[in-house]
């Protein structure tokens, strides 16, 4: 799992932990009305249904590593139900913000081109920004317009650069390469001391970005994840070729676009469907 999914149990249990004396407490003391109780107090507390429903699954997976690996003989866990969350539909960018938001540079060159790279790949790719922050030359086949990259689970899948992104790697390369230093692991996007950008660094970057193109805050490096999916199935991509080019691992999480593109939706239809098309067949003379 990513660091940040790991950091977020260990907090969730942490929390769980101070109510029943910290990390030396037994857990087989903790039964399923003393779990519930935790859960209501977080209820209580005003938390949203999303971080209550991580925290219930933060517990289940550790009660159930605890019953797997003979620590405990029950888990009490087990009946615990999680809030169920609604899902709120992914937001896309227009053409028109997009290209805003792409278009915006810096006084300085080395921050102009690296910010470009970094945003024209994010939105030709679709990749998480985790991913983008761990991308390695190694990884970069300009020449046929593809980067390897690791994600959730490690897993491993090609993902796309279109022109506009091989252009502005190339762009980028030459300042790259004048602070690139041994340690930086060959990453592709470096800081002036020749060190790697982060993911939380990455999302300074389009902050900035976001300032100087005077669009409003709110957008975020998943944003442009969202707008390439939406864009591809506004143009006629099959959703299981978007669902392996965003690297889902089930085609469920990919299905939430369908809700965003629905005139490629009335589109397929027309195109398919015997009966279909949007103007009715003309009436024969009586």
């Amino acid at each position: 799992m990513s660091p940040h999914t790991v950091a977020a149990a260990a907090r969730d249990l942490a929390a769980l932990s101070a109510e029943h004396g910290g990390v030396a407490a037994n857990p087989s003391v903790i039964d399923t009305a003393a779990l519930k109780r935790h859960m209501a107090s977080l209820m209580g507390r005003g938390m949203a249904r999303a971080s209550v429903a991580r925290h219930a699954s933060s517990i289940r997976t550790f009660f159930r590593w605890l019953q797997d690996s003979g620590h405990i003989a029950s888990d009490p866990s087990r009946p615990l139900k999680v809030p169920r969350v609604r899902r709120s539909l992914p937001k896309a960018l227009t053409t028109e913000a997009l290209e805003r938001l792409l278009s915006a540079d810096d006084k300085d060159e080395f921050i102009t081109h690296r910010d470009h790279a970094v945003l024209e790949v994010l939105y030709s790719s679709g990749v998480r920004v985790s991913e983008l922050a761990g991308l390695e030359e190694g990884d970069l086949d300009l020449r046929s317009g593809r980067m390897r990259v690791m994600g959730k689970g490690r897993r491993e899948r090609f993902a796309f650069l279109g022109r506009h992104a091989i252009s502005a790697l190339k762009a980028w390369w030459p300042f790259r390469a004048g602070v690139a230093k041994g340690h930086d692991r060959g990453r592709v996007f470096l800081n002036r001391r020749g060190t790697p950008l982060t993911d939380r660094s990455m999302r300074r970057v389009l902050a900035r970005r976001i300032r100087a193109a005077g669009l409003p805050r709110g957008i975020t490096p998943h944003t442009l994840r969202h707008t390439f999916a939406t864009h591809l199935l506004s143009a006629g991509a099959g959703l299981k070729e978007v669902q392996e080019m965003l690297g889902h691992k089930h085609l469920s999480s990919t299905q939430i676009y369908t809700h965003v593109a629905p005139a490629h939706l009335k589109k397929v239809h027309e195109r398919a469907h015997p009966r279909g098309g949007s103007s009715p067949p003309a009436l024969a003379d009586a």
